[in-house]
């Protein structure tokens, strides 16, 4: 599947079916993550986890052992580089067949930051567990899905701009970078908030976080950042498919966005 395909199929997955997921796919996955960069050139530490052996637990998951957790150092713009990075991992998963869900706060944190090493100074943003889907959703997992609204986007308009703000930008006249922004549009997020803007300026395309509350700890942490990290993943995975390589500009240009909505980056094609 190209990765348009990965992004149309995958759903976030709660309930899996028990089997667990042999050694030697769990050492393939983590071999990817160990290789998968992110365009802010942070380092992530990745390991897989074990529910059992390491005595973890999540409320909202079933039927899975499998885990995998990343770990970095808590500097600027780990939130976004743990996005991107992980977003990586999650849709390696879906062109395997394998499903995943983010969990940031739905688990025995401390349980995981233990198994992972977590060291002073670093943070571990978001797990995921790995598995074979099961063939039923639990009934959990299906009032969650219902009570977020998961399998509904906000439309090509609300999320997109062309040269400013003041101009919203149609999927017809986007012409070659429908794709890639539709990709966006799908991507995941915490509580299918949707937090990212793009402004489309020629050649540039400049992401903006629309911060809801709730979302930023006492000490800064931003977590709709990390979500602003999986955006820019999947647009430049649309446009790597299409030829195109990015380069991460941290270059606000001054535009005047709406009120709560802040400059994040700019991807150069």
């Amino acid at each position: 599947m190209n990765t348009m395909e990965i992004v149309r199929s995958r759903r976030s997955v709660r309930s899996f079916d028990g089997a667990g997921l042999p050694q030697a796919v769990q050492e393939e996955i983590l071999q990817y993550a160990q290789k998968a960069e992110n365009p802010y050139g942070l380092a992530i530490h990745w390991q897989i986890l074990s529910a059992k052996a390491d005595r973890l637990s999540s409320p909202v998951i079933t039927g899975a052992d499998t885990y995998i957790a990343g770990r970095m150092d808590r500097v600027p713009h780990a939130e976004e580089a743990f996005g991107f990075a992980f977003e990586k991992v999650v849709l390696y998963a879906q062109s395997k067949g394998f499903g995943t869900t983010w969990i940031g706060g739905t688990m025995n944190r401390s349980a995981f930051e233990r198994a992972i090493g977590l060291k002073e100074g670093e943070v571990m943003p978001c797990v995921s567990p790995l598995g074979v889907p099961a063939k039923k959703m639990s009934l959990r997992e299906t009032m969650m899905r219902k009570a977020i609204k998961a399998d509904t986007r906000l439309p090509f308009e609300s999320l997109f701009f062309a040269g400013g703000f003041e101009t919203p930008l149609s999927k017809a006249s986007a012409g070659d970078l429908a794709d890639a922004l539709e990709m966006v549009r799908l991507a995941p997020s915490a509580v299918n908030k949707q937090p990212w803007r793009l402004v489309i300026d020629g050649s540039l395309v400049h992401f903006y976080e629309k911060h809801d509350k709730g979302y930023v700890g006492a000490d800064g942490w931003d977590m709709q950042k990390i979500d602003l990290g999986i955006a820019l993943c999947h647009y430049v995975c649309g446009m790597e498919e299409k030829g195109k390589k990015a380069t991460l500009l941290l270059q606000d240009p001054g535009l005047v966005p709406p009120a709560n909505t802040e400059y994040i980056a700019t991807l150069s094609f």
